[in-house]
């Protein structure tokens, strides 16, 4: 099972990040534990400056953006391309 924490204030994004992890999750049958992390000060532990943010198995996978279902099914299916922005695409860490 893996472990995903959806980072963020639980705004709209926020929200919308963790409906596509558990709906991309159930269509593959992938068992995963989704916590959605509100805490500012836990959030900045991790290194995240914008949300969401994604970690999974506590290894940050994404920050700023809603995160696109083909990033998601690749996270889900154990590809680790490591942090990533926008679309998902490996290279760089959150955005860089």
């Amino acid at each position: 099972m893996k472990s995903i924490k959806v980072l963020g204030p639980g705004c709209a994004k926020c929200n919308t990040t963790a409906k596509i992890i558990e709906d991309q999750a159930k269509a593959k049958g992938v068992e995963i534990q989704l916590e959605k992390v509100e805490d500012m000060a836990a959030i900045m532990g991790y290194g995240i400056l914008s949300t969401p943010g994604v970690v999974i198995d506590e290894k940050v996978m994404h920050a700023g953006g809603v995160p696109s279902r083909n990033a998601i099914d690749a996270w889900l299916a154990g590809e680790d391309g490591g942090c990533a922005s926008g679309d998902g695409a490996a290279g760089g860490c959150c955005g860089g």
